[in-house]
């Protein structure tokens, strides 16, 4: 199992830095969309209301790739349409989800709908983050795997009290203390290597790293009930020792559009 985790994860590191990197800009957002669309299958198989079936999630992940790629072609504003999927996002994850995470709720057909919100506002976040140098959406998306290992280890470490037992067992707060530490320090390193970042006071950096720190773990336990209401344990076994997309993208979900948002205001 090690073993195939660390390939499949040497693998996706390669190919999504030959992505950014190394593909015309403009197929990036086409694969972006195709990742969307391929979370949407998995999204959908998490639903139960009907039982879907293979026709059915194949649809709901075509609904979600022509939604991308009707995006990708719409010659729009992005002081416009992104800024309100963004802004959307942002409030899902700031308002809706806390409370649903407290109180357990089952998603039932309106999950198709939250499948929208989650992957759509995030895909859009992926293209315009990356019109902005694929330095950029590298450092925002390597924040979220910062909070991760900071997590992770910090907690194997002093972890004591558990955060949310009941979803997410071996998740404790003083893991989200690392995470924020992690996050802090290197979003504020990363601030200095970055020239969009120059002239953004500390303060607010710090404000907005604390949040996308909170977005961060809240998209990470929001998966988590998900899959556990669904009694799965992975969104898929799509990635050999990872499980699924989702499994690998629940916290981009929530961060990137936050990201996006924050970065079109300053």
């Amino acid at each position: 199992m090690l073993r195939a985790r660390v390939i499949t994860a040497l693998f996706l590191a390669a190919g999504f830095l030959a992505v950014l990197f190394f593909l015309p800009e403009s197929l990036v957002g086409i694969v972006f969309a195709i990742i969307a669309a391929l979370a949407a299958w998995e999204w959908a198989g998490l639903m139960k209301p009907g039982k879907p079936g293979a026709a059915f999630r194949l649809l709901y992940a075509g609904l979600v790739l022509g939604l991308c790629g009707a995006l990708w072609a719409m010659p729009y504003d992005y002081s416009t349409l992104p800024v309100l999927m963004w802004s959307v996002s942002a409030l899902f994850w700031l308002f809706i989800v806390p409370v649903w995470l407290m109180r357990g709720w089952r998603p039932g057909w309106a999950g198709y709908v939250v499948g929208l919100i989650l992957l759509v506002p995030a895909w859009a976040a992926l293209v315009a983050l990356y019109a902005h140098g694929p330095l950029v959406l590298l450092a925002v998306m390597a924040l979220v795997w910062v909070a991760d290992i900071a997590a992770y280890f910090t907690g194997r470490a002093f972890g004591r009290h558990k955060l949310a037992p009941a979803i997410s067992p071996g998740k404790t707060w003083e893991g989200v203390a690392g995470a924020v530490v992690g996050v802090v320090l290197v979003g504020l390193l990363l601030s200095k290597l970055l020239p969009l970042a120059h002239g953004l006071g500390w303060v607010p950096l710090a404000g907005f790293l604390l949040l996308f720190t909170a977005f961060s773990i809240i998209g990470d336990l929001f998966e988590s009930l998900i899959k556990r209401q669904a009694n799965m344990k992975d969104s898929s076994q799509m990635l050999p020792g990872h499980g699924g997309i989702l499994d690998r993208i629940d916290s981009q979900m929530s961060t990137l559009p936050l990201a996006a948002l924050t970065l079109h205001w300053i």
